[in-house]
């Protein structure tokens, strides 16, 4: 009987507390969001109030406000989909709004938040680069483009370490036709990361393997160009002189098509 009793008197609580809300106006409602928000160790305990400035005043300046606050308070507990889902309603409701740059960037935040470690599927790694590359193109002028930049080029480094990861794996096994397929997506499309002189040097292992020496030497050429001070390019120099080969573009393989592109600058 006396839990019953506590639980109703909670009940009775939680209603009175909605109907004192509904007596307030719309920035008093939204003012008790901020300084919960400021105040209380629970982030979260501030996102009713945002939600009720919405509810109890929809298409008020304040329920504009109170939107991008709901997206920012489930990012920021980590409520990652309710962020999108906030941040996506404010790009719908308001897209040429002032803030409409930072919804957008909340959205791609709640997706690069939650790049998890190389081993892992990339697929949040993908979402959180195209909704980057928003941010960078659709708000380049914007406070939060440069950030944007960083991150996506963190993300970008992400997915290439994720293929040299896989290459690894299965060079180690001796599944040389793999790897080499991982490692040739590295220097074809994530030339910019710090990835590509390792995957140029483990293109020279599986190359003097496999008995390919024009197409060793033209990865060890690139290696030498570009990243001369790199540890991995001593390796793989040492690698072709130890059979009597030097790096220098031969041949007309897909490398020689990277090494004329890269160092020549023939594009075309």
């Amino acid at each position: 009987m006396l839990l019953a009793v506590t639980l109703s008197a909670c009940g009775g609580n939680r209603g009175s507390e909605s109907e004192s809300l509904e007596n307030l106006t719309a920035e008093e409602i939204y003012r008790k969001g901020e300084l919960e928000l400021e105040t209380s160790r629970k982030a979260g305990d501030s996102l009713r109030y945002f939600q009720e400035v919405e509810r109890l005043y929809p298409y008020t300046e304040y329920a504009r406000r109170a939107l991008i606050m709901q997206a920012f308070v489930n990012h920021k507990t980590k409520k990652y989909e309710e962020a999108r889902a906030a941040a996506q309603r404010f790009l719908d409701f308001y897209p040429d709004d002032e803030d409409a740059a930072y919804a957008q960037y909340l959205m791609a935040l709640s997706y690069y938040d939650q790049i998890e470690d190389v081993g892992r599927d990339q697929g949040l790694t993908f979402q959180a680069l195209l909704a980057l590359r928003e941010v960078i193109e659709k708000y380049p002028d914007s406070e939060y483009a440069s950030s944007a930049i960083l991150k996506f080029d963190l993300a970008f480094d992400h997915l290439a370490a994720k293929e040299m990861e896989i290459g690894r794996f299965y060079l180690k096994r001796r599944h040389y036709t793999a790897a080499l397929n991982r490692f040739r997506t590295v220097v074809q499309d994530y030339q910019t990361t710090t990835h590509t002189a390792e995957a140029l040097y483990r293109l020279i292992e599986i190359y003097l393997v496999l008995g390919f020496e024009a197409e060793a030497q033209t990865a060890g050429a690139i290696l030498g160009h570009n990243y001369q001070s790199s540890p991995f390019y001593q390796d793989g120099y040492n690698l072709l002189k130890g059979k009597g080969l030097a790096p220098e573009a031969r041949g007309d393989s897909w490398l020689s098509q990277i090494y004329r592109q890269m160092i020549r600058g023939e594009w075309l």
